[in-house]
């Protein structure tokens, strides 16, 4: 028996990413991939690369006989979507937007839903008992991915600074100044800094492993001129050598399977189409020089987004997830 999954914004940059995985997932049927805008196209006339695929076609109406339904919507959509779109309680939900991200917004009684922060890495056991899930941002995922056992280990004692770096497809299909080719191309630039969204999970997550810290997070966003990736440095002052941090970090995460702690240096294309994450730590005096990265729309998204339903079905955390980097 497969389970049967439902997605709502399925033309968008994360739906599609989303459609990639489930069509070639073991132990899932796709019942329905809803659309306003595409309604009767069929799927591989949006999403060209799946031609030969599959067949499905893009529908208006939201079946109620899934397992499973993945909200791929827009910031502040997830929430409308879900107060004028009764689903019934026997479904899971996960949401792809930062509705329901944030403490204060994690138990809503108006829509009768109580959310688990989906990070697997930090919150595995609850999200295996979990009906409903607020998926991480991309930008959340690659930070904390890279801070997690320091927290888990009571050692952030000093601010953290934080450089990130993010590819186009992180703002989303809708057209912006910033986002047209003329633009992006041969450019950087930065944005919302000390100020991004993401800093209140961030912190949440932190507060949750390390209840007693105090120190600030100053992080600097940056855009990239690369379509898909997040590659983050983070540093702070430690008084750990490498040998003992690499053994905290290798111990954090020996047990998830797509977070590796590398030895040598890291570069974007070692993760990008992959729903993998590494980290690579270093030395300099007195400060800990930590890079992660990850592919936004894969762990930072979809791919996270898949691996929280198999963990909330019982089924293997990496099903349907082996997915591999070119290297090109």
């Amino acid at each position: 028996m497969k389970i049967k999954a439902g997605i709502i914004g399925g033309a968008g940059y994360t739906g599609g990413e989303m459609l990639r995985i489930l069509v070639n997932h073991p132990n899932v049927e796709i019942a329905f991939v809803n659309s306003t805008s595409n309604a009767g196209n069929l799927i591989s006339d949006v999403h060209t690369d799946l031609i030969g695929e599959t067949e499905l076609k893009f529908v208006s109406d939201i079946p109620q006989d899934i397992d499973v339904l993945f909200l791929c919507v827009g910031h502040g959509d997830a929430k409308k979507f879900l107060a004028a779109n009764p689903i019934n309680d026997n479904i899971k939900i996960i949401d792809l937007s930062q509705d329901f991200r944030l403490d204060e917004n994690r138990n809503s009684k108006i829509l009768n839903r109580n959310f688990i922060y989906g990070l697997p890495e930090l919150n595995r056991d609850q999200i295996k008992s979990a009906k409903n899930i607020a998926n991480p941002g991309c930008f959340a995922t690659c930070i904390q991915l890279g801070l997690l056992p320091l927290a888990a280990k009571d050692l952030i004692k000093n601010e953290v600074h934080i450089n990130a770096t993010t590819g186009s497809t992180g703002a989303g299909q809708s057209l912006s100044t910033t986002s047209h080719f003329s633009w992006r191309n041969n450019n950087l630039s930065i944005y919302k800094a000390f100020e991004h969204q993401h800093l209140n999970e961030i912190g949440e997550s932190l507060l949750q492993l390390q209840p007693s810290l105090l120190h600030a997070l100053n992080f600097i966003p940056q855009r990239g001129a690369f379509p898909r990736g997040i590659l983050a440095s983070m540093y702070l002052e430690s008084d750990l050598t490498l040998a003992e941090a690499q053994t905290i970090y290798e111990e954090y995460y020996s047990a998830h399977p797509f977070t590796h702690v590398s030895r040598k240096n890291i570069d974007l294309k070692q993760v990008v189409n992959t729903n993998k994450a590494l980290v690579h730590l270093e030395k300099h005096g007195n400060k800990l020089f930590i890079i992660s990265n990850i592919d936004n729309l894969l762990k930072g998204a979809s791919g996270q987004a898949v691996q929280n339903m198999n963990l909330m079905f019982g089924l293997e955390e990496t099903a349907g997830l082996k997915l591999k980097a070119s290297g090109f």
